[in-house]
């Protein structure tokens, strides 16, 4: 007989293994544009970057199949197939991670989002403790049962699917529904304004068409086959915040004091400005005109190069100022490319993608523009789809398990039944004895 420890151990670690995975891949569902700069670090640290087209579609395929294996290795589904598969990527991200442990070439992994940040260390030995349990799992998983029948098993895997998916295009197309990162709705944020000095830049320089950053002690000689290109402003770090901050800069001068300071400020974010579709700069221009007749002051905030900027403003006609502000910081603030975020007075009002406006809310100059994001609840939507998620399954499992269930019941009764007609039976039997015996004797 299976000993009841090891079964213990068994659905202890189908838990941890299985409930590990449901986090990182539900962590990566919210936040795919997270998840989609991530997957742009790593291609560029391996140097394949004519694999950055493809980095949305891996955000949205590993926070799915990270989640459903979780949810099949957590319920027993596939008991064989689940922690082999397991195993199988555990057997890739483990030495990955030892690479980036060792090298530090990307801070952090990114496995959990930024819900919990690891340091390269810690998730190489989250990931050896994990192996550890597939592998246990894949020995001795098959020893008890699961919580669905073979039958129905992947249907939790399509709804998991489900799920993933629809949180992942949320959050894609309009902004995820748990923010984890410091520039919550709500936060007060503060300026990291600096004396401007040569060590406020850094300079951008070009060889064989890859650009790379220098600070000025750095900066290549002339005759090192670099070519300068532009420079950039960066936050000085000098002071500590107690409140998240931003450096704001034109051309040098830091104007974050003054986006601050204003009632009713819109931030137009260009994380990316060479990938906005040139459509939206129609609606940028028109959403600038609208809010300027509000009381609205608008203003983009960019990570380009000057040159980029210039190129921009030329072809688009842009009637607002663009500014420049650190690329992480940038896409820490919102999510989307464009992103249009409501200041008032620095406290965050609302932000989200600006295609999950209504473009004719944007043209309609009787609307007022601090409602734009009226009908955007996240926190309830959330919990509608997990909600519908939990009942699906729960259903699932009721439909699966109920004639189970109830054929146990029926034949706990028919037992009893035979049970009560065996003794009816033995009891006829020893009186017909006893009345023989009596006659006998008479």
């Amino acid at each position: 007989m299976f000993n009841w420890f090891l079964g213990a151990v068994v659905l202890l670690m189908r838990i941890v293994v299985g409930g590990v995975f449901m986090l990182s891949g539900f962590a990566k569902a919210i936040d795919p544009w997270g998840s989609y700069y991530k997957f742009n670090e790593y291609l560029m640290a391996f140097g394949w970057e004519e694999l950055l087209s493809l980095s949305i579609v891996g955000a949205f395929v590993l926070a799915a199949m990270e989640f459903t294996l979780g949810v099949v290795i957590a319920t027993g589904s596939c008991r064989r197939g689940g922690p082999i598969v397991s195993v199988l990527f555990l057997l890739f991200m483990t030495p990955l991670t030892f690479w980036l442990a060792r090298t530090n070439a990307i801070p952090d992994c990114g496995c959990f989002g930024d819900l919990l940040v690891l340091d390269n260390w810690q998730t190489f030995y989250k990931n050896v403790m994990l192996l550890a349990g597939s592998l246990y799992l894949v020995f001795l998983n098959k020893k008890i049962p699961s919580l669905y029948g073979p039958a129905v098993q992947w249907v939790t895997m399509v709804l998991s699917c489900v799920l993933c998916l629809g949180l992942s295009v949320y959050g894609y197309f309009t902004q995820p529904l748990l923010d984890f990162r410091p520039y919550k709705v709500g936060t007060q944020l503060s300026s990291k304004s600096a004396p401007v000095s040569d060590d406020s830049y850094v300079f951008i320089y070009e060889k064989d068409g890859v650009q790379k950053e220098f600070a000025l002690d750095s900066v290549p000689d002339d005759d090192s086959g670099w070519s300068y290109v532009d420079r950039r402003g960066v936050a000085q770090d000098s002071v500590a915040h107690d409140t998240p901050s931003i450096a704001v800069w034109d051309n040098g001068d830091d104007v974050s004091d003054e986006l601050l300071s204003r009632e009713h400020q819109i931030l137009i974010l260009l994380p990316e400005l060479e990938k906005v579709n040139r459509a939206y700069s129609f609606l940028l221009n028109d959403l600038n005109d609208n809010a300027a007749h509000a009381g609205y002051h608008v203003a983009a905030i960019t990570a380009a190069s000057e040159e980029a900027i210039a190129a921009w403003n030329e072809m688009t006609v842009a009637r607002y100022p663009i500014y420049t502000e650190d690329d992480s910081e940038l896409k820490m603030i919102a999510r989307g490319n464009p992103a249009i975020v409501l200041l008032n007075s620095g406290k965050v009002e609302w932000k989200r993608t600006l295609v999950s406006i209504d473009p004719d809310l944007i043209r309609d100059r009787s609307f007022p523009v601090d409602k734009f994001n009226q009908e955007y609840l996240p926190y309830p939507t959330l919990a509608k789809m997990c909600a519908a998620y939990l009942v699906a399954m729960g259903l699932l499992l009721a439909f699966n398990r109920t004639h189970v269930l109830l054929w146990k019941i029926t034949k706990f009764i028919i037992g009893l039944f035979k049970r009560g007609r065996k003794d009816d039976d033995d009891g006829i039997v020893i009186e017909e004895i006893t009345d023989a015996t009596t006659h006998d004797k008479d």
